[in-house]
């Protein structure tokens, strides 16, 4: 093939390019691209934001990531305790106490069943309404 036939040739593959995008037959509109996956949220980054101001209010927010964001239908103490190490925040010396003052407050409640042959618990409506408004009585 001469080089007059290859310029010829490679001017025709590159009109057909151009036609094909201005037709838009190339461009990929945003509908078109795939989304990337997102990624999960560590307990971490929930406390970050969060930013609960006592012992109470972090067992609220551990308990409202597991069930949101680890979809547990309930958690225990070692559930909780396991989480506080994990935001690498230090564990409350008294946890039960701590889910009784929520559960005193309308926050949590007991599971029906156990969980590993111990005492669980679940969020009330409330307790994730105080969670999402960032501690703001409703």
């Amino acid at each position: 093939m001469s080089d007059i036939e290859d310029i010829i040739e490679r001017i025709s593959e590159l009109e057909k390019r151009v036609e094909n995008l201005e037709t838009g037959q190339l461009l990929k509109t945003s509908a078109d691209a795939k989304p990337h996956p997102k990624k999960k949220e560590s307990i971490k980054e929930f406390m970050l934001v969060k930013k609960p101001s006592n012992d109470v209010q972090k067992t609220l927010v551990v308990g409202y990531f597991l069930e949101k964001n680890q979809e547990m239908g309930s958690f225990n103490v070692d559930d909780l305790a396991k989480n506080f190490r994990l935001a690498k925040e230090p564990t409350p010396q008294n946890l039960n106490d701590k889910v009784n003052m929520n559960i005193k407050k309308g926050h949590m409640m007991e599971a029906k069943e156990k969980k590993e042959n111990k005492k669980a618990w679940e969020l009330t409506n409330l307790g994730e309404q105080f969670v999402e408004k960032n501690f703001k009585e409703t």
